[in-house]
């Protein structure tokens, strides 16, 4: 199964040195382990793009989508053979990364 992890942050590029190297090393042991499809970290929501084209008339807005205090700052796409073991997963990735992360499963 693959599963979605996300990190929640309320503060762009805050990642310390001990926490870049601590996620390299987790990094690493997802790709040892089988476990890595995809990862990386992502700018800051202002930086972002909103399009939104669903009345055939496109509407392109800079900026966030809405104003949240927490953001999606990286991720990771998984697999892994059930929920457990996704959510032990992200919970070392949580650990590596020193912040909140949230699992979820693709449909």
């Amino acid at each position: 199964m693959r599963f979605l992890i996300n990190v929640l942050d309320d503060t762009t590029n805050s990642g310390t040195d001990e926490e870049m190297a601590a996620i390299d090393v987790f990094n690493e042991g997802l790709v040892t382990g089988g476990h890595r499809v995809l990862a990386g970290g992502l700018s800051a929501p202002s930086a972002s793009t909103v399009i939104d084209n669903r009345a055939g008339a496109s509407i392109v807005t800079d900026g966030p989508f809405a104003e949240l205090k927490e953001y999606i700052s990286g991720f990771w796409v998984i697999e892994a053979a059930d929920r457990d073991e996704a959510v032990a997963l992200a919970t070392e990735g949580s650990k590596a990364c020193n912040r909140r992360v949230e699992v979820r499963a693709f449909l």
